[in-house]
């Protein structure tokens, strides 16, 4: 996917007001919300998953948060079952419900980031609602400068 393509798609995803954007770099890019303070990075996982797919590590000042990981999956999760993040070599098991998925604590969210700041590829793989396991995969390339875009964005005096 082109840089291009990319940004208008994650464009279309919320109002155009609310939205600035911080950059784009190769497959992932940064915004910043007004209201609420957020800045987040964001990729869309690859190929054609049933549905619209993504990731994003966030940043809300107002409460406090920072490097927050939060995965939209392609496929609703079977409850009960493990959802299991790729990052490189490290492996990091999800909680989930629906289709989102998030780093079990702060300690997690904050291992998660470091392995995507050195591998070239992630996956998350789970049991879908529906039976059946499936995969989301992302392309690395340019998720450390949206990471550190998103949270110089939301750093500076607003």
């Amino acid at each position: 996917m082109t840089r291009y393509a990319l940004l208008a798609l994650l464009l279309l995803a919320a109002p155009l007001a609310a939205r600035e954007s911080l950059g784009v770099y190769d497959g992932w890019a940064a915004f910043k919300d007004a209201k609420p303070l957020r800045c987040y990075a964001i990729a869309k996982a690859q190929g054609k998953p049933p549905a619209p797919a993504y990731a994003t590590v966030s940043n809300w000042p107002d409460r406090k948060v920072r490097g927050a990981v939060h995965l939209v999956l392609s496929r609703d999760v079977a409850d009960q079952r493990a959802v299991r993040l790729a990052v490189g070599d490290k492996r990091f098991d999800l909680v989930a419900k629906g289709r989102n998925a998030w780093a079990t604590d702060a300690r997690d969210d904050a291992a998660i980031i470091a392995a995507l700041r050195s591998a070239a590829r992630m996956s998350v793989s789970a049991t879908a609602a529906k039976g059946g396991g499936f995969t989301d995969r992302y392309a690395l390339a340019g998720a450390a400068t949206a990471i550190d875009a998103a949270t110089v964005g939301c750093a500076q005096k607003r």
